[in-house]
């Protein structure tokens, strides 16, 4: 048969590990992968030693818009996305006005987005306090499950679950469950300090260790489906792994600043570094990667949560009074393979972490994996390749990043998009996507 178009690489990231291979392309889905050297009808790429991945899911993104559009935007996130080899978001549901918690919500959401996407975007719904019954409704509208809070989300439109009401919310439909697990009770409010010492204090581990025994509790006594989001500490890691062998239904993420960065780094003041759950100490860190490893922690995704540069309060560099949330949807990748590749990691588990997981997590059924009949969402990688973080150059709408003046490795040559190339400058081509009915 004749193929839309034939991507031939010595270096093909498949979920079989990396291989040379022939990746051939019709109407937006890859239709074979086959041997590098196969003789085939259609016109061909060569990219040569440049590496084939999967684009990249990242299921943990605040694009903000409608209400707060002025910290990010589809148009901008998604730009950034493309940039970074990306090619599939699922959008919080807060911080957005209105957040994400009713089906006219939803559709407002979508309307914001309609035209402006240059990635495929999906959606999140919300479970709040008093919104049980909707969530039904709002997962038969597509999204593709739910995010709550157990402790204060920092918006007010966005309240946490108390215990009776996380109950109520994963006993009301059957969907996957996303929670931010840290527990009320642990967490004290920070000083008004310079002193990333000080803010770290404030939200210790035991924080997230007793508010996910609770999630892992309820999990297992109403029987639903559960994930953690961004683990930060590694202390829980132990009650995570006894669970899923017991049966809960649980998934685990952390995110590229967990893993990358580490409090003995952050300098007095620097309040891009500030995001909560807090980046913990590097010992912290290796646990974190020894649980990635034995695969009690999923899959990575970035938390890109930015907001104007005055919330992260400049001059004062106060990290009380700072916005929490880092930057990194386009910088994901090449700041895990840059670590991941000092720890003896391959490409083929970062892209199990980045793409295959999370997709698979979502129920994103079409996405990250070069695989016959998956979308033909594709990124050519250098992957030894160095480049300087330059704030005033990334995509995302401001040039805030804890990752500004790092030399990481690997840079995003080519992005398709179900068979097409893309561009950040280009026009965008992403779609809205929908939960698919099961």
């Amino acid at each position: 048969m004749t193929y839309d178009s034939i991507l031939r690489s010595r270096r093909v990231v498949t979920p079989r590990g990396e291989q040379p291979a022939t990746v051939c392309l019709s109407d937006g889905r890859i239709d074979a992968v086959t041997d590098y050297h196969a003789e085939l009808d259609g016109p061909v790429t060569d990219l040569g030693d440049l590496v084939l991945l999967p684009g990249l899911v990242d299921t943990h993104v605040h694009v903000n818009e409608p209400g707060r559009t002025q910290w990010e935007g589809f148009g901008s996130a998604t730009r950034a996305a493309i940039a970074g080899g990306v090619t599939t978001i699922i959008d919080m549901p807060l911080n957005s006005i209105p957040p994400t918690v009713t089906v006219s919500a939803l559709q407002v959401k979508r309307q914001a987005a309609d035209g402006k996407v240059h990635a495929d975007v999906g959606f999140w719904g919300g479970a709040v306090p008093d919104n049980a019954a909707d969530l039904p409704e709002l997962r038969h509208a597509g999204v593709f499950g739910f995010k709550c809070f157990l402790v204060d989300s920092g918006v007010p439109e966005f309240p946490p679950l108390d215990p009776a009401a996380l109950d109520k919310a994963l006993g009301a439909v059957d969907a996957l469950f996303l929670v931010h697990a840290e527990s009320p009770d642990a967490v004290t409010a920070a000083p008004s300090s310079r002193r990333y010492t000080d803010f770290v204090t404030s939200r210790p581990p035991a924080a997230e260790t007793a508010a996910i025994a609770r999630v892992l509790d309820a999990a297992r006594r109403v029987d639903a489906r559960v994930h953690i989001l961004h683990l930060s500490s590694a202390e829980p890691l132990p009650l995570i792994a006894a669970a899923k062998r017991s049966g809960v239904t649980v998934t685990v993420e952390t995110c590229p600043h967990y893993l990358c960065l580490s409090a003995e780094d952050v300098p007095d003041g620097a309040t891009e570094y500030k995001c909560c759950p807090p980046i913990r100490d590097h010992a912290n860190q290796d646990q974190l990667w020894a649980g990635l490893d034995a695969g009690t922690i999923d899959c990575v995704v970035s938390d890109h949560s930015p907001s104007t540069p005055a919330l992260k309060r400049p001059p004062s560099g106060d990290f009380a009074a700072a916005w929490g949330g880092i930057s990194s949807l386009q910088i994901g990748l090449p700041a895990i393979w840059s670590n991941a590749r000092a720890r003896g990691y391959q490409l083929a588990d970062v892209v199990r972490w980045m793409a295959q997981r999370p997709a698979e997590i979502a129920g994103l059924d079409t996405k990250g994996q070069i695989a016959v009949g998956f979308d033909a969402d594709l990124v050519a990688f250098a992957p030894d390749e160095s480049f300087v973080v330059d704030p005033t150059v990334l995509r995302h709408r401001h040039p805030v990043t804890p990752y500004a003046g790092r030399t990481l490795h690997g840079v995003v040559r080519t992005v398709w998009l179900r068979g097409q190339q893309v561009s950040p400058d280009g026009p965008p081509r992403g779609r809205l996507l929908s939960r698919r009915a099961r």
